[in-house]
């Protein structure tokens, strides 16, 4: 552990300062100024001594959190990185972009501010390519047998650079220009840079993974073709379908889905040319949706000159604090303040969709009311609506599910009931060979899943192909819901 008396010493978090609002906003780096490495291991020493460390419970990876807390404490980050890597292939992604459960999970959280876990994870392994300890593992012998991932996200290349490592040759398709899935064009670079994604990238080709980007599985290669070129396909393909919304007026020009709108603003970002791209410089922006992909095109939108811009959530605030039907140490649903809405722009809550109004096939407003719960159900309150002016709205309302046409219609791959591929407790599919990870079988949710997902989809895929595995098989069938044959 770390300094016994640490959380007694140190009862406060401090976590890395973020930019100035007005600098930050001219330009698309990275939010967070560098981080005081003093800071980061007298957090570190904060960790406990807890006995039972809840943290791992709340990690869906099982990171090894209190032994790399007490390393950075130690100082010895050589370790420290080694350590976070043995649970954990992108902690630059996870660090950045992760909710980090394991916090809420954190036991000192109990009766002070939880550990910052995350800020110290991220440090970890920004010193570590800093300090070129972030080198390739390359197997030391082959096995002869090909994998094919489809999908560059989390899960694909999570899954990859296990099976990689593993001795097996890995082919990751990608039907983007480049690899990395929406880690790449959905996440804007205030967030994170595409850097953390390329420098991991190279670390890969080293190990010996193959990257075949432009190129869509079910149109420039059939299923079935890929089935029969590899031993064995693992489908990482996310879950992409937009939540829709029907009510009057949805085909106007100026409703667009939330990521129709970040992908040809991350490519510009990226230097890219895109033809017309619709940008959100001096108009009323609406975003409708308060979750992650909402606060990125508010992020978005400030930095490229809106007007105005209103973000709508159809229901209450989240509270301040845990509900009493939230106790520690679950995930609660907390009001925060992310940084984008510290930028600019208004939250409105309990507030329904009406009409979208328009003039001449364009959209002008957006008539709203506020929200009643009917039989659980939330719908407009009567006498309630009113008109707010805009000339952009974008619908960031979630993913419904993994596009499952020419999956179904090529390689007979069902729909398990729920929008998501049909898979068994070893992610296997009921097509020979084929396997599932990811959001594309577990449907819209976090970072750390999915690449605990790649994990566990990698050792199953292995003790297929070998008949035993010597990989990690971070998540079971009992940590949560999977889909299984009726």
């Amino acid at each position: 552990m770390a300094d016994p008396r640490g959380f007694l010493k140190t009862t406060g978090r401090e976590t890395a300062s973020r930019r100035p609002v007005p600098i930050r906003i001219m330009d698309w780096k990275e939010v967070y100024e560098s981080r005081d490495r003093a800071v980061v291991s007298r957090q570190a020493s904060r960790c406990m001594d807890c006995g039972i460390p809840f943290c791992h419970q709340g990690c869906p990876l099982g990171n090894l959190i209190p032994e790399w807390n007490d390393l950075v404490w130690r100082e010895d980050g050589k370790t420290a990185i080694e350590r976070l890597h043995s649970t954990n292939n992108f902690p630059e992604f996870t660090g950045r972009l992760c909710p980090a459960p394991c916090e809420s999970a954190c036991v000192l959280g109990i009766n002070q501010p939880a550990v910052t876990i995350k800020e110290i994870e991220v440090s970890i392994i920004d010193d570590a390519f800093d300090a070129g300890w972030v080198v390739s593992h390359a197997p030391e012998r082959l096995t002869g047998k090909t994998v094919a991932v489809v999908g560059s996200g989390p899960a694909g290349l999570a899954a990859a650079q296990q099976l990689t490592r593993a001795g097996h040759t890995v082919a990751v398709y990608e039907r983007d220009d480049k690899i990395g899935g929406l880690l790449r064009y959905g996440i804007p670079d205030f967030k994170m840079e595409k850097h953390h994604i390329d420098r991991r990238l190279a670390q890969m080709e080293a190990e010996g993974t193959r990257f075949r980007p432009g190129v869509a599985i079910g149109v420039d290669i059939t299923w079935d073709d890929l089935r029969a070129r590899y031993d064995a396909v693992l489908v990482a393909t996310g879950s992409t379908k937009p939540r829709d919304l029907a009510v009057t007026g949805r085909d106007l020009d100026g409703v667009m889905f939330a990521m129709d709108y970040l992908v040809p603003a991350n490519r510009v970002v990226a230097g890219q040319q895109v033809s017309e791209q619709v940008i959100a410089t001096g108009k009323n922006v609406i975003i409708l949706g308060g979750g992650d992909t909402g606060a990125d095109c508010l992020g978005t939108a400030t930095r490229q000159g809106a007007l105005s811009v209103t973000t709508l959530a159809i229901g209450n605030q989240p509270p301040a604090e845990r509900a009493e039907n939230q106790p520690w140490p679950s995930f609660p649903n907390l009001f925060e303040v992310p940084s984008a809405h510290e930028e600019f722009g208004e939250r409105q809550y309990l507030t329904s969709t009406v009409e979208f109004l328009g003039e001449n096939g364009k959209l002008t407003g957006l008539k709203v009311a506020e929200t009643e719960f009917v039989s659980g159900k939330r719908v407009p309150k009567a006498g309630t609506e009113r008109i707010i002016p805009a000339d952009l709205v974008l619908l960031a309302l979630g993913f419904t599910g993994v596009e499952t046409e020419s999956i179904a219609s090529q390689l007979g791959v069902a729909d398990d009931g729920r929008s998501n591929l049909l898979r068994d407790s070893k992610y296997s599919t009921p097509v020979e060979g084929v396997f599932v990870a990811g959001d594309a079988g577990r449907g819209q949710s976090l970072i750390v899943w999915a690449i605990a997902e790649g994990r566990a989809a990698a050792a199953a895929i292995d003790e297929h192909l070998e008949g035993t595995t010597e990989l990690p098989f971070p998540v079971k069938p009992t940590d949560r819901p999977l889909s299984v044959y009726s």
